[in-house]
């Protein structure tokens, strides 16, 4: 039996990453604060998914 994997889900992550990282730093105005922009847009989908639940009230 062979193991397909497709690396879209991962791509897209890494671009999310990329994107979230350059917005949350560009943000910062301490280095401190660029700091928390970084490992905020480690966790970036998990914002995302909040904001989409608030906005459909769940």
């Amino acid at each position: 039996m062979k193991n397909i994997h497709h690396g879209g889900s991962n791509a897209v992550y890494g671009l999310g990453f990329i994107g979230a990282a350059v917005y949350f730093i560009s943000q910062a105005t301490t280095f401190w604060l660029g700091v928390l922009g970084f490992l905020k847009a480690i966790v970036w989908p998990a914002f995302l998914v909040y904001e989409a639940l608030k906005f459909l009230g769940k």
